[in-house]
């Protein structure tokens, strides 16, 4: 700050996800080799501890994270905070959300290396070869009429998967092929381990993680499932869209700002949201979904179309990347 050089230079601190803070013990701030004016908990100690991401709160001149409502969440709400609400909201006029992008010549159905069948928003029933693919990849019986729910996720309670452990044996009451990917809790490993394994036709389980095998649930699936607990922006509704893949998500930070619940009456919106987090919320909202699915093809295939002319690509985020650094700099 005394340095003349860096007098006019201001700084832009970007959250992705506040529950990873860097927190040491109170000792570490030697070792840091900073001030000893900012050794304090008005500085770089958070609760009697060194918190370098408190340090970026506090010392930075604007603030922006990965969507907007994920914005409005950290400042406004106590558990979004993860322990630093306090500091995030003396500095909520300073907090911006600008949602991530996604690569396109990766994620894309039209160019996609790693599906069977590529396929575009012109013919959308290609997409059936990728579903074909899928229930053999899985061992699942072929049927158009059932439609599979993916799910691509860590393994972890904020992805909503105590929701989903909770469901479960209702969920697979339904007429559905429920496909999911992903590793994280022991405890959730084993529980959805042993529920595929007493419901083979219905359920089907992969630990772990396989990129081709992302692209292929993406590309064949009917249904994404994301009950995230919290979210700050969240990529596979947007991969979902892309791939006319319907998402079902919990109405949370970057995915209460992306997928718009569907309107019947004027066509309007992009998949099914929730607003509590409950299993009960989300079972209803995925009943909603396999209503129009079973019954309306024709609407069913506008939800798809809506999402399929989103654009997520990064060109858009990082116009507003430019927009608040010239902001920063006025």
């Amino acid at each position: 700050k005394d340095d003349p050089q860096f007098q006019k230079i201001k700084t832009l601190f970007t959250i992705h996800n506040l529950s990873f803070q860097g927190i040491f013990s109170k000792s570490t701030f030697e070792k840091t080799e900073l001030p000893q004016s900012v050794n304090s908990e008005k500085g770089l100690l958070h609760k009697g501890k060194v918190n370098f991401l408190k340090g970026g709160l506090v010392f930075t001149d604007m603030i922006n994270t990965v969507s907007e409502t994920y914005a409005k969440e950290i400042c406004e709400k106590k558990e979004f905070g993860i322990g630093l609400h306090e500091v995030l909201s003396k500095r909520k006029k300073d907090v911006y959300g600008i949602v991530n992008g996604i690569d396109d010549t990766i994620w894309n159905p039209e160019v996609d290396k790693k599906i069977p069948q590529k396929y575009s928003i012109k013919n959308i029933e290609l997409k059936k070869e990728n579903k074909k693919a899928l229930a053999e990849n899985f061992n699942f019986k072929y049927d158009e009429s059932i439609p599979v729910v993916g799910m691509i996720s860590r393994l972890t309670e904020d992805k909503g998967m105590d929701l989903l452990e909770k469901s479960l044996p209702q969920l697979l009451k339904l007429n559905i092929h429920l496909i999911l990917l992903g590793s994280g809790d022991k405890k959730y490993q084993k529980h959805f381990m042993s529920m595929a394994s007493k419901n083979p036709n219905k359920f089907s389980c992969f630990i772990g993680f396989d990129d081709e095998l992302a692209h292929l649930i993406e590309a064949g699936s009917d249904i994404f499932l994301m009950p995230s607990k919290f979210e700050p922006c969240g990529l596979n509704q947007f991969y979902s869209l892309m791939y006319g893949t319907v998402p079902i998500v919990h109405k949370t930070g970057g995915l209460a700002d992306t997928v718009k619940p569907y309107n019947s009456k004027n066509g309007e919106g992009n998949g099914f949201t929730f607003d509590k987090y409950t299993a009960s919320a989300m079972i209803a909202e995925i009943k909603k979904a396999l209503k129009i699915y079973n019954s309306d093809q024709e609407n069913w295939q506008s939800i798809m179309k809506n999402g399929m002319k989103s654009n997520f690509t990064w060109l858009d985020s990082a116009k507003k990347y430019v927009d608040l650094y010239k902001k920063l700099t006025d």
